[in-house]
């Protein structure tokens, strides 16, 4: 997981957002192989991965799964209230453990600006 500041913030943009509170309730894990993580390495661990990867869904902590169309990798809508959480839980995984896969991982919260729109004062 990657500790680079983030492009996507628009504080710069719209410094009011910075006021309004949101829980983070979603994340969004999008997997990339990595070097270590060979067609011929991966194949043996596949099955383990996907194993892991039902048990987290129906313990409710993947919400979505999909395959990425125009790439390879996962990419998952997760229930975590932190990428920490996330990070903890998709590291767990067997593609992760043998450093194979590895997730950019985005936090979602509600949509910020509807606050402003409708004039409630940011929350403390």
């Amino acid at each position: 997981m990657s500790q680079a500041k983030n492009p996507r913030i628009h504080a710069d943009i719209l410094p009011a957002l910075a006021a309004v509170a949101a829980p983070t309730n979603k994340i969004l894990a999008i997997g990339s192989v990595t070097a270590k993580g060979t067609p011929d390495a991966i194949a043996p661990v596949l099955p383990f991965e996907v194993r892991a990867t039902v048990r987290n869904y129906l313990a409710g902590k993947i919400e979505h799964w999909y395959f990425q169309a125009e790439g390879y990798g996962v990419v998952f809508i997760m229930n975590a209230s932190s990428t920490a959480e996330a990070h903890e839980i998709l590291e767990k995984l067997p593609l992760g453990v043998a450093g194979m896969m590895e997730f950019e991982l985005i936090a979602l919260s509600p949509l910020k600006p509807l606050a402003l729109l409708i004039g409630d004062p940011p929350a403390a």
